[in-house]
């Protein structure tokens, strides 16, 4: 593997394999992932599908379906409404990148003992959430989260390992949509808080 292929494992390789492990055995269950389209998410349906998991992932825009598609999701859902996602749920596991409208809405989709994995909040760090619904639906945990404290409980290197032996083996892929010099960094930024690629970007120091 490369090195710009490297650089895009420790942080999203690394935050979609935790996120995904909160769901424990995924081999024919229920995954919905929303914001599939950044780093994250593109790994985290990748990882799903290798796990066995029936993966559904959430985009904003149209033209984006077919690279969620490609990434491994056997459903796509466009746009900022879930209620499409209520057909193929309910969900053994929820990973959430989005954050208010989006988050309030999944987690009505939870199946019963099923996960909602809070990983980032692109749209709005707030949300109301129904506990009335949280409680019928029995069993549902929420999960925030944070990488930092995720590392004391694992060591990151055998992840890393793993995650690097399966882009050798060209079973995962890195999702590299854009590369350019250090120097560029506050272009290659205001592009991506523009939304004008999916994917990674890769800053070269040398």
């Amino acid at each position: 593997m490369t090195f710009a292929q490297a650089a895009t494992l420790p942080t999203a390789g690394l935050t979609a394999l935790r996120a995904l492990e909160k769901g424990g055995l995924l081999l024919n269950k229920r995954v919905l992932i929303t914001g599939s389209t950044g780093g994250v998410g593109r790994f985290a349906l990748q990882l799903a599908r290798l796990s066995g998991a029936y993966v559904v992932g959430t985009v904003r825009h149209t033209r984006h379906e077919t690279v969620v598609h490609e990434a491994g999701a056997d459903e796509v859902i466009v746009g900022d409404d879930l209620a499409p996602a209520h057909a193929y749920g309910p969900y053994h596991l929820i990973i959430d990148l989005v954050g208010g409208k989006t988050l309030e809405s999944a987690i009505p989709l939870l199946a019963t003992g099923g996960t909602c994995v809070i990983v980032g909040a692109s749209a709005s760090p707030s949300a109301t959430i129904d506990f009335g619904a949280l409680i019928r639906t029995g069993r549902a945990t929420l999960y925030a989260l944070n990488m930092y404290a995720e590392f004391d409980s694992r060591p990151r290197s055998e992840d890393l390992a793993w995650l690097a032996q399966l882009v050798a083996e060209r079973q995962l892929q890195t999702s590299i949509e854009a590369e350019a010099s250090w120097d560029k960094i506050g272009e290659v930024a205001q592009r991506l808080l523009q939304r004008q690629f999916t994917g990674k970007a890769v800053l070269h120091l040398a």
